[in-house]
């Protein structure tokens, strides 16, 4: 009887993990989910901005690939984006919930413009630069560092510490705004110092330094110990300190580095883009990135794959937003949309049901 009552209030199926599945049928499962999600945008936009199907593609890929000048800003957008992503990766792989990328971003950024601004008079532009690239390293680094100090000596939470070093670092930012502009405007305008210098095209040199980043990300992540010691203590840090692995130390240098790499981006938006700094210099790319670094797995060279597409949707939906004159939030409702179709999809390539098996007689469970 108690069998049986066991038998009737048990689920009629349960979520398993999958043993594994072939990486076509992955990657079949991943690129079906980008379709779905993108007909469902362009089904939705007959109804929202009155465009047909085949006009909302065709703008997207217009938006982002339309013209050399959009093509270029696509590929500034997309390094930028990825440097970050490549950031935040190490102590992604080490399970230390770096959401403070924003903020270690921002604070490499104004440690850049600080350099420029007191020094830029006073020094030549070639050596003003490497200076300015030390700051931000070293800038990101301490707001990256310290988190990881109090979480490797008192075992404080790394997610909100980190977040909250977002806003600090804003405030930060907001301050030396005031003080660099005695009207109270609160604006400092373009620096005339401190710029990369135009190697082909203004864009060139930022993209060709974040895939060359992104290749010794990946070397120093899967060829040298350091990257071996993130991975066993992302795996279990019991097991990291049965072979001899101090815990402690690997969170503080990994967060060290990748504080570092977040101010390399700041110094890369400040000296080949923006010239300045604003509190919303960053624009919310630090949280965009972790998205870009887990669909690609923590992996540096499929982050460039995944940082693209996302940037390509971002792009190409804002030039339907001018094609059609709607308004400004119908870009992050198509990533949103095409997004939680990939999110969806990692479910059934990871997991699967599985139901309960009845019997013939009266549906009970064997």
């Amino acid at each position: 009887m108690r069998n049986r009552d066991k038998q009737a209030h048990e689920p009629p199926f349960h979520v398993v993990k999958r043993d594994g599945v072939p990486l076509w049928k992955s990657m079949t499962i991943r690129v079906l989910a980008v379709v779905f999600g993108l007909l469902l945008c362009s089904i939705l936009a007959v109804f929202l901005i009155d465009a047909n199907p085949v006009e909302f593609i065709t703008t997207l890929f217009d938006g982002a690939f339309g013209s050399a000048r959009r093509l270029w800003k696509f590929g500034k957008d997309a390094s930028v984006l990825l440097c970050i992503a490549l950031a935040i990766t190490p102590a992604f792989r080490m399970r230390f919930w770096n959401i403070g990328a924003e903020g270690q971003t921002l604070i490499g950024a104004l440690a850049s413009v600080a350099v420029a601004y007191y020094l830029g008079d006073s020094i030549p532009n070639g050596a003003l630069l490497p200076l300015m690239l030390l700051a931000s390293v070293a800038a990101g680094a301490v707001w990256g560092g310290l988190p990881a100090v109090f979480k490797a000596k008192w075992e404080t939470n790394e997610t909100l510490f980190t977040l909250m070093m977002n806003y600090a670092a804003s405030g930060l930012v907001a301050y030396f705004l005031l003080l660099w502009t005695p009207s109270g405007s609160s604006v400092l305008g373009a620096l005339s110092v401190g710029h990369l210098p135009i190697v082909i095209h203004e864009y060139f040199l930022l993209i060709a330094a974040v895939l060359v980043l992104t290749v010794l990300i990946y070397i120093y992540l899967q060829y040298t110990k350091q990257g071996y010691e993130i991975s066993v203590v992302g795996e279990s840090e019991n097991t990291a300190r049965y072979i001899g692995i101090g815990v402690s130390r690997v969170i503080i240098r990994t967060m060290l580095v990748s504080g570092a790499v977040c101010g390399i981006a700041g110094f890369l938006i400040v000296s080949a883009l923006d010239h300045s700094v604003t509190t919303t210099t960053v624009g919310g790319m630090g949280f965009t990135a972790i998205m870009v670094s887990w669909l690609a797995k923590f992996n540096p060279l499929v982050m460039i794959g995944t940082s693209a597409f996302i940037t390509f949707l971002q792009q190409g939906s804002a030039q339907i937003t001018t094609n059609f004159n709607i308004d400004s939030a119908f870009p992050d409702m198509v990533v949103g949309i095409v997004l939680f179709f990939i999110i969806g999809c990692e479910f059934f390539i990871n997991y699967k049901l599985a139901f309960r098996k009845t019997s013939k007689k009266g549906g009970r469970a064997k």
